[in-house]
């Protein structure tokens, strides 16, 4: 409640201030849905309001003696300013392609490096280097070294997806804050012994507090929502992908639940694989295999109002996020 009353309060103070400073808005892309271009002129950059309302209101409400809830606001901030940095140099070029790719994965390979070894250093040594298999009970297995990379691809992957799937008004925060809620559930229940152990579920300690985050998460979402309903006030940017991708993501990973995240998340799975398998045909033989990739653009381009779209792929999130649940129960 916190993090929506401050959207609500920042935020058309914000979309005024970045209207002026941005003047043509977001670059569209030429080869996109011809739809897209009455969009011209909306601001970009809109997960700053995001950002500021998630962090102060963790901050405010969270136990800031807890090392999780500092690395997953590190993970946020830094990987959002990623993306700041990216939004600005697409602003200023005036075209879509904005920061080098190889600098932005790695830069977000620092950043992920950094909070890996942090999660490793203050979680318990039995688990730290462990992953936990949904289905079946308090099972964890050891990949030692692998962890590492294992860590980084979940937290790199996840930022990534999550920018792939912000492409309509309000397509990428819902999902966004229905995995967040998940999350919130399962980091309250990871994080006590007991719920744990009735629900045969890995024990980490301190991570219960990071339901704080994820309800922050869902706050900001929410406010954010408001303005970016169609048509949209202001867009997120990635600025607000990549940090949202990258906190679920690190949350995923502290909690040992990174394949039930794949489930929950799926949606930003599925629009990342759609991109893959377009590039690969395209090299391969020549042909795509989407009309336009990632794969919301497909269902644009066959005639699908945005609104359609959206809503759609929302209820395909709710319905992945129940199945994220349940693996809680089916052991």
């Amino acid at each position: 409640m916190t993090a929506l009353l401050i959207s609500f309060i920042i935020g058309p103070h914000m979309i005024s201030w970045l209207k002026k400073k941005q003047k043509e808005g977001q670059p569209i892309r030429e080869e996109g849905p011809k739809t897209h271009f009455k969009k011209a002129g909306t601001p970009t950059m809109g997960g700053l309001m995001i950002l500021i309302s998630v962090s102060l209101s963790t901050i405010l409400w969270a136990d800031l003696t807890n090392h999780y809830v500092w690395l997953a606001l590190f993970v946020m901030i830094g990987f959002g300013l990623i993306g700041f940095i990216d939004d600005y140099k697409k602003l200023t070029k005036r075209n879509t392609d904005g920061m080098s790719g190889k600098m932005k994965l790695f830069l977000q390979f620092v950043t992920g490096l950094a909070v890996t070894i942090g999660i490793i250093y203050y979680m318990p040594p039995d688990i730290a280097t462990s992953i936990s298999i949904p289905f079946f009970k308090d099972i964890y297995f050891d990949i030692s070294y692998l962890f590492i990379p294992w860590a980084l691809f979940v937290l790199i992957g996840s930022s990534n997806a999550v920018n792939l799937t912000d492409g309509l008004d309000g397509l990428a925060i819902v999902p966004i804050a229905i995995a967040a809620a998940c999350f919130g559930l399962i980091c309250y229940i990871v994080g006590n012994s007991n719920f744990a152990d009735y629900l045969h579920i890995g024990y980490v300690p301190g991570t219960g507090e990071l339901a704080i985050l994820c309800g922050a998460l869902v706050g900001g979402a929410m406010g954010f929502l408001w303005y970016n309903t169609p048509p949209a006030m202001i867009f997120m940017g990635d600025t607000g992908s990549l940090a949202m991708g990258g906190v679920l993501g690190a949350i995923a990973v502290i909690t040992k639940h990174e394949i039930v995240w794949a489930i929950v998340g799926g949606l930003f799975v599925l629009e990342t694989v759609s991109v893959i398998i377009q590039v690969i045909s395209f090299k391969l033989t020549g042909k795509r295999v989407f009309r336009m990739a990632p794969i919301h653009h497909h269902f644009e381009k066959k005639g699908w109002s945005e609104p359609t779209v959206v809503i759609r792929f929302w209820i395909i999130a709710v319905v992945l996020a129940i199945i994220g649940l349940m693996t809680l129960k089916l052991r």
